[in-house]
């Protein structure tokens, strides 16, 4: 069973050790840690736990722990992440994304009654087959976003 929506764990808390392990995070891919960068990072991976956010629930979780940083930082902090290989974006519809710090390939459930993305069993995907792609061209990635609405 698949936790609910609500179950998701929150950001990490701002602590020494989650710093140490943002900082660690961003090593890794070659960023430079700026004080930004370090903050978001702390709050994304600071407890170890995989997890997706939006841009504004990752700027509300960096205003309650005090911490000034502007939503526009926050987009562009993302989109560094991602374009270093260490979030993936997901978008769920035209308007909204979501960051994801499990980068291996598997499926996502969006629960529309509480707008979450949670992690969906990918043991228990099958894809048959993909449409014959258009000359030139080649498949890069495959997303699978299982819309759920509780009953």
């Amino acid at each position: 069973m698949y936790p609910m929506a609500a179950e998701v764990p929150a950001l990490s808390p701002l602590t020494p050790d989650s710093a140490a392990r943002g900082t660690r995070w961003l090593s890794q891919a070659g960023l430079r840690p700026t004080r930004q960068r370090l903050i978001l990072a702390a709050l994304l991976v600071g407890d170890g736990q995989n997890r997706h956010v939006t841009a504004e629930g990752l700027f509300a979780a960096a205003q309650a722990a005090g911490e000034p940083v502007a939503l526009a930082t926050v987009y562009n902090t993302l989109r560094a992440f991602c374009d270093a290989g260490l979030v993936q974006e997901v978008t769920v519809d035209g308007s909204r994304s979501y960051f994801d710090t499990r980068l291996d390939d598997h499926p996502h459930y969006f629960w529309e009654d509480s707008a979450e993305l949670t992690d969906a069993p990918a043991e228990e995907l099958l894809i048959a087959r993909l449409p014959r792609t258009p000359e030139g061209t080649e498949v890069v990635r495959v997303d699978v976003v299982i819309r759920l609405r509780r009953v």
